[in-house]
């Protein structure tokens, strides 16, 4: 079992920044290749970025791609998502999610475990 606790949200303007991190622990955490997820009002939750477990491959949706960089630090057992340029079209809840697969998923059935989410709001 992997818990993941995800922090780093809250209102922004639009064009600032916001760094979320999502802290994991239980077993053999480190092993797992992690992603960003978020969901908007009233849409489904969406790909937004996802990292190996070595940290070297990161794979990113369209729409945040060369805004949003993922990354990790496998000492500290955490995944952070830095966010610049935000637009109101970011607020959402924005969520992580870990799986052993080998793989940058982009689907949510890739995944074995889920934090409970963290708001990010951006005012225009």
């Amino acid at each position: 079992q992997v818990q993941l606790v995800e922090s780093g949200g809250g209102l922004v303007q639009a064009g600032g920044s916001l760094r979320l991190s999502c802290a994991a622990s239980g077993r053999t955490s480190n092993n797992y290749s992690m992603g960003w997820f978020r969901q908007a009002p009233g849409k489904e939750r969406e790909f937004v970025a996802a990292i190996m477990k070595n940290g070297r491959s990161t794979y990113y949706a369209d729409s945040v791609k060369g805004r949003f960089t993922i990354s990790r630090d496998n000492a500290k057992n955490t995944v952070f998502l830095q966010m610049n340029s935000l637009k109101a079209e970011d607020t959402a809840v924005y969520y992580c999610a870990a799986t052993m697969r080998v793989l940058l998923g982009i689907r949510m059935s890739q995944y074995d475990y889920w934090g409970q989410g963290t708001q990010v709001t951006v005012s225009s």
